[in-house]
């Protein structure tokens, strides 16, 4: 288990989590950063514990790699605010809370009484923060949002994928992620504000919204050219194929290469190391090394300039991609990226989740970091941040936590619930 050594960003900080699935990455990084995060399930449990995968396809709901990822440093209590007694207990947590969390409809907490005027009778100075698909206010902010609706909606899909592909749907719930990030960043905006102004505030995160800045350039391409940016698979932006630019294909995965941009080497330079190796053909002959010479980015600007002579530069770069794709295909995927790099050359590894694990930059900096769970039997290692704070370390404290682990401890020993009072509240169903 990663130790603390000094203090965390966050640890004067209590957060009641009521997020959903869309909002649960949000409450994590909040977590990670050393806020105390109360997460409130359901009698039962949290339905996202039943997604999967599962810990060697064990489906139970203390099993769900899913889940396990985005709960870790959290603390779990059962509680039902539609009932009566669990609103009366989820108010005095109100009362030692810095943030709320929550992912309900519109309108949902406001008819418990428990929407932000009402959690700010409790605490002026509550920060609640509400993800939703499309936000709290507007024609479609009761429509149901799963994540591909959000990724569909926010315009990531249109532009995801091969010309001849119909709309495309980004892998691993970005919908959901992105709407988290921002539900983060849009809370740390707020607690900001908190501690300099004193005042609370309702931040309101839409995944439609979250999404838009995800399309790259597709927005501006209509506001200055009302031109429509479409699916161009791996081309992005460029509208043909540009030899060293795109996925190549190795004897054992793939690279990712971008030859030509600014920042590394030239296409010169590639040419070369395909000679050294007796691979590079007739392109060390003109016409091929004078084209070659100039075939980077600014290429683009004078392509159409002789329109006759585009036929015959679109063969000479349909041949150059051939025979570098032949050149790639004899290697090894780190035999390429390593070479490519010592030669200044942009070419990247495709990584698979194998890959990142297995990756030696990751492994020195220990991204992946290992937490025990005792229940398992096991150790499993969990991926770190991309932020690295020297005074105030981001660390993962502890396993996500099983079912109402925490019922005990925070409502008996932090708000003073009687045995009595346990007793009816299980019998209502209020816990």
């Amino acid at each position: 288990m990663t130790q603390q050594a000094t203090a965390a960003a966050l640890d004067d900080v209590r957060v009641l989590d009521l997020a959903g699935e869309i909002g649960q990455y949000c409450t994590k990084l909040l977590a990670d950063l050393g806020a105390d995060v109360i997460k409130i399930e359901p009698p039962g449990g949290d339905p996202v514990r039943a997604l999967p995968p599962f810990y060697h396809d064990e489906q139970d709901p203390q099993k769900s790699l899913y889940w396990l990822n985005l709960n870790t440093n959290k603390r779990s209590i059962t509680l039902d605010l539609d009932k009566p007694e669990g609103r009366v207990l989820f108010e005095r947590l109100v009362a030692t809370a810095d943030i709320v969390v929550e992912t309900g409809d519109p309108g949902y907490l406001d008819g418990l009484g428990l929407g932000y005027e009402g959690l700010s009778a409790i605490k002026p100075d509550i920060i609640l923060t509400s993800i939703t698909g499309f936000g709290q206010t507007g024609p479609h902010a009761h429509y149901k949002a799963p994540d591909i609706v959000g990724v569909a909606m926010g315009g990531v899909m249109w532009l995801a994928g091969d010309p001849a592909d119909p709309p495309n749907l980004a892998p691993l719930k970005q919908g959901f992620t992105s709407s988290s990030i921002m539900g983060a960043a849009g809370t740390m905006m707020a607690l900001y504000h908190r501690d300099v102004s004193g005042e609370g505030q309702h931040v309101d995160v839409s995944m439609q919204e979250s999404l838009s800045m995800a399309q790259e350039t597709a927005m501006q391409t209509w506001d200055m050219l009302e031109a429509l940016r479409t699916r161009n698979g791996h081309r992005g932006i460029i509208p043909i194929d540009i030899p060293g630019i795109g996925p190549y294909e190795c004897n054992d995965g793939w690279v990712y290469g971008f030859v030509g941009a600014p920042g590394g080497a030239t296409w010169g330079a590639l040419r070369d190391w395909m000679a050294e190796e007796g691979m590079a053909e007739n392109l060390t002959e003109e016409p091929y090394t004078e084209f070659i010479d100039n075939l980077n980015l600014r290429f683009l600007t004078t392509f159409a300039e002789e329109p006759a002579e585009i036929p015959k530069k679109m063969q000479m770069l349909s041949h150059i991609h051939d025979v570098l794709t032949k050149f790639v295909a004899g290697k090894g995927r780190w035999e390429m990226y390593e070479g490519a790099q010592g030669r200044r050359l942009l070419f990247g590894i495709v990584s698979t989740p194998e890959d990142l694990a297995n990756s030696p930059q990751l492994k020195f900096r220990n991204w992946l970091t290992p937490v025990e769970h005792p229940e398992l039997g096991e150790t499993l290692e969990y991926p770190g941040t991309p932020y690295r704070l020297s005074e105030t370390p981001w660390a993962i404290r502890s396993r996500p936590p099983l079912v109402g682990e925490h019922n005990r401890e925070i409502f008996g020993d932090e708000l003073g619930v009687t045995e009595d009072e346990w007793n009816a509240l299980e019998a209502s169903g209020a816990v």
